[in-house]
């Protein structure tokens, strides 16, 4: 047993002070101080003890690429991300061809087993951002690769695809949408589309319940066609992914945005294989990227998603909003994991879930993350 202590401990709806958080593989509880007994002591310092974070759509880290289909290079990412603070992931695939794709989810397959994949971020399935989608929405998606929507693909892939993209006004998007969600747990996303905000809403009907990457490589937000925008944050039953860099949307918009979707806002990072490396040339999806500060783009100067960390972008809404710490943890922690299905045993420190943790400082920076109950990564 373990017990950490002298920790500001975040709660879905409230940060707890003066207890200590109890734990072994799980969440034991949250007791007083002198009733930990016998368990080994971690010193929170004063910082805060938050739920493991969940990143839903993270594409790349430290040169490594999803695509690339290499376990090693899952492993390394993994292990990476860990340090900042996330537990718990779906490797992001791009739109390649169907045979890259396979590759990279039978690695995922094999790595989201925990006894292949101890130190690192446990994996738990794969987000398929394509290659159903519109061309004329690619953003930094390989055109050549872009296919027509195909139910037969996703639910030969079921077991191990939790979220996937599709443009829902595309022939065959709707039927598609349809017969995905009837018969498999998967959720579908609307996503890299140029549909009109009806187009949008008989995706909603047909059963998308989520929106990548909101507000990029959509139809925006207009007085007269509200769009895909519009759409996702009018309509409760989605759930709506952003990029808190700064860069992607503006931090103005971020309160804005908290306030309209609520606990169906959900921080991702979107991050290539340039996160948490130095400026510079690389690739995503085989496409050249160029990356300078927080902007990633191709030659022409289309965004090409980001090198955001999660830890960061929970910075980035608090100090752009006056939104409670707490809430914006959520977004980042507990409804991700409500978004794929993982909330039972995922993304809070509720008793009985597992014990995914973090401590941070005053900042939000990590000092430690800990998976199942064991420290993965001190500082």
């Amino acid at each position: 047993m373990k017990a950490i202590v002298n920790g500001r401990i975040i709660l879905p709806g409230e940060i707890v002070e003066g207890r200590a958080l109890l734990f072994d593989e799980t969440i034991v509880g949250i007791v007083p101080r002198e009733e930990i007994g016998g368990a080994e002591v971690i010193d929170a310092q004063g910082g805060f003890v938050s739920p493991g974070l969940i990143d839903i759509h993270i594409h790349g880290y430290l040169g490594e690429d999803v695509s690339d289909g290499s376990e090693e290079g899952l492993l390394r990412m993994a292990e990476g991300i860990a340090k900042n603070g996330v537990t718990a992931w779906l490797p992001t695939t791009m739109t390649v061809s169907y045979e890259e794709l396979r590759r990279a989810f039978d690695a995922v397959r094999k790595l989201s087993r925990r006894e292949n994949n101890p130190r690192g971020a446990q994996m738990l399935g794969v987000n398929a951002e394509g290659p159903f989608i519109n061309p004329s929405k690619k953003g930094a998606q390989a055109v050549e690769h872009i296919r027509p929507a195909d139910a037969a693909f996703l639910i030969g892939n079921s077991d191990i695809i939790r979220l996937f993209t599709i443009a829902p006004e595309m022939p065959g998007a709707l039927d598609c949408i349809r017969e995905v969600t009837e018969k498999t747990a998967m959720r579908a996303s609307m996503g890299h589309t140029a549909a009109n905000y009806e187009e949008a809403k008989a995706g909603i009907e047909a059963g998308v319940r989520h929106a990548t990457h909101l507000f990029n490589a959509m139809t925006p937000l207009n007085h007269r066609d509200p769009g895909v925008v519009g759409a996702a944050l009018a309509d409760d039953r989605v759930t709506t992914e952003m990029i808190a860099d700064t860069f992607h949307i503006s931090a103005d918009l971020f309160g804005l945005v908290a306030k309209v979707k609520g606990d169906n806002l959900i921080l991702i990072t979107d991050c290539t294989r340039a996160g948490g490396l130095a400026d510079g040339e690389y690739t995503l999806g085989g496409q050249p990227i160029f990356v300078k500060g927080i902007e990633c783009r191709l030659k022409d100067g289309t965004i090409a998603g980001s090198v955001l960390r999660l830890n960061n972008a929970v910075r980035n809404v608090r100090a752009h909003t006056n939104l409670p710490l707490e809430q914006i943890v959520r977004m980042a922690s507990l409804n991700p994991a409500r978004a794929i299905g993982v909330a039972d045993r995922k993304g809070s420190l509720e008793t009985g879930k597992d014990a995914d943790i973090v401590i941070t400082d005053a900042d939000f920076q990590i000092e430690r993350t800990i998976i199942g109950g064991e420290t993965v990564y001190q500082k």
